[in-house]
């Protein structure tokens, strides 16, 4: 039992990264391939219309969002370039927050608080619990 015990912040950090990767992969997959992003886009345009958000900034945050959360979902999943990821990743919650609060004041955080919370909790835990990634086998990281 004591060699399992060993392993449990190895588990955590393993299951919290593939866990978060997952959800982030499988949105941006839906943005850029089953809704595509000329859709996301014309969906922000409506919402945004009237409160004088200025378009290139709707078009690229849609386009910034959409492709980043299905990359860097699957860097996350490989374990691969996590730091990078995470740091857009981490951009990407920044940007999602600040149009939920330009359209709803007082929005729902369900969806986004736990990505956030997964997210810091990657970045603090320290790098020796993070064996099982690609970039601790490819860089010794």
């Amino acid at each position: 039992m004591e060699v399992i015990n060993q392993y449990h912040e190895i588990a955590a950090v393993f299951i919290a990264r593939v866990f978060l990767g997952c959800l982030f992969l499988f949105q941006g997959y839906d943005a850029v391939f089953n809704i595509k992003v000329k859709n996301v886009v014309a969906s922000f345009l409506v919402t945004f219309e009237n409160k004088s958000v200025p378009k290139f900034l709707i078009v690229s945050s849609s386009w910034f969002t959409s492709y980043t959360e299905l990359v860097c979902g699957v860097f996350l999943v490989l374990g691969l370039f996590e730091y990078l990821a995470l740091y857009l990743l981490g951009l990407n919650l920044i940007i999602a927050a600040i149009g939920f609060g330009i359209n709803t004041a007082m929005w729902d955080t369900r969806h986004v608080l736990p990505r956030m919370l997964l997210l810091l909790f990657l970045l603090i835990v320290p790098q020796s619990w993070n064996l099982l990634s690609l970039d601790h086998l490819i860089f010794n990281l």
